[in-house]
C-alpha cells in the first residue's frame, strides 16, 4: 500500500521534530522510523503526543515486560505489523522470549502462562474487543494491580490501539520486514 501522507524531512518536521525523528530513528535500529517522520508533520501535537507515549512505555508503572505483552497482544489483534514488528524487537531487550511472544500470540488460552500473565491478556483481548470489562475481568486484574497500575493498563491498551488504527489508516510502511 501507498502511505497517505508521506514521511517528512526537515522542511515538513521543522528543526525540533527532524531531530526527534533522527534520535528516535536511530534508537528503533532503522534510518527513517516511520511513524515519526509522518507524525512529526503534525508540529507540537507529535511533542505532546511523544511526552503521552513515553510516560506509558517506558517510563510507565507496569514494568517493561508487562507493557510490551499488552502491546504486542494489542498489535496482534489488529493485525498491526508495524507496531508487531518494533515491540517484537523492544520486547526483546524487556525479557519477550519468542517462546513468549507466541505465548501472546495465542492469548490467554496459551500453556505456560501465568496466572498474572492470563489476567493481563484476558483483559487486553476484552478491552481491545469490547472498549469495556467486565466485573470479573477487573476483578481478577486487580488481584494484581492498585488503582494506579489499574488505569495505566487502559490507557496503555487504548493508546496502542489507537496508535495501531492510525498506522493503518495513514498506511505507514514497515521499518523492518519482520523478525
Amino acid at each position: 500500500m501507498t502511505p497517505r501522507i508521506q514521511p517528512g524531512r526537515l522542511k515538513e518536521l521543522g528543526p525540533i521534530n527532524w531531530v526527534a525523528w533522527k534520535a528516535l530513528s536511530r534508537a528503533a535500529g532503522t534510518p527513517d522510523a516511520h511513524l515519526f517522520s509522518t507524525l512529526g508533520r503534525s508540529g507540537r501535537l507529535f511533542r505532546g503526543w511523544l511526552h503521552y507515549s513515553g510516560m506509558l512505555m517506558p517510563f510507565g508503572k507496569l514494568s517493561r515486560f508487562e507493557a510490551e505483552m499488552v502491546i504486542l497482544r494489542v498489535a496482534h489483534l489488529r493485525a498491526c505489523d508495524y507496531e508487531f514488528d518494533h515491540h517484537t524487537r523492544l520486547g526483546r531487550r524487556a525479557g519477550i522470549t519468542d517462546e513468549i511472544r507466541g505465548r501472546v500470540v495465542t492469548g490467554p488460552s496459551a500453556e505456560g502462562l501465568s496466572r498474572r500473565q492470563r489476567a493481563v491478556l484476558t483483559a487486553v483481548d476484552e478491552l481491545v474487543g469490547t472498549r469495556d470489562l467486565t466485573d470479573k475481568t477487573w476483578a481478577v486484574l486487580a488481584e494484581f494491580f492498585d488503582d494506579r497500575h489499574m488505569i495505566e493498563f487502559c490507557l496503555l491498551v487504548t493508546q496502542y490501539d489507537g496508535l495501531a488504527a492510525t498506522i493503518g489508516v495513514l498506511r505507514l510502511d514497515r521499518d523492518f520486514g519482520g523478525d
